[in-house]
């Protein structure tokens, strides 16, 4: 990179264009930390070439799941050389585990309604009606599902 390069500085036009996200959400982004305050030139936010790669990073995370609060502390993290983003790591996949299972759950239960071959329909369907009762006994769909 160019001294030039690494000096030049874009407007959020550009950093919008740059990079598919509305000055809209850089500017919210930047309120919440996620991008740091850029310098200003009359008045104008001018961000550094780098800020499209920051931009890329937190979309590559939030696409992986990360709300924008975990997000700001896997940046915090980052900028610290912390190894606490692992931890940050291993909890996001914990819960994506547990989303994964429940729509696997769901998807079971919508194909078994989808093959039910009750005459008057699904919601007649005496199978239905168990996982309905077992459902409003308290029992979580894969365990109302399974009876």
């Amino acid at each position: 990179m160019s001294d030039q390069q690494s000096t030049e500085r874009m407007a959020i036009g550009e950093l919008a264009g740059a990079t598919g996200v509305a000055t809209s959400a850089l500017r919210y982004w930047e309120e919440l930390g996620l991008l740091p305050a850029p310098a200003r030139s009359s008045g104008q936010r001018r961000y550094p070439a780098s800020a499209v790669e920051q931009v890329g990073l937190i979309l590559l995370l939030r696409d992986a799941g990360f709300t924008l609060g975990e997000i700001a502390a896997l940046l915090v993290a980052r900028s610290d050389g912390a190894e606490s983003w692992r931890e940050l790591y291993q909890r996001k996949l914990a819960e994506l585990d547990r989303r994964i299972a429940q729509a696997q759950t769901a998807r079971t239960a919508i194909a078994h309604g989808l093959a039910c071959r009750h005459e008057e329909g699904v919601f007649h369907c005496p199978n239905f009606a168990s996982v309905l009762a077992a459902r409003l006994a308290g029992a979580p769909l894969d365990q109302a599902h399974s009876h």
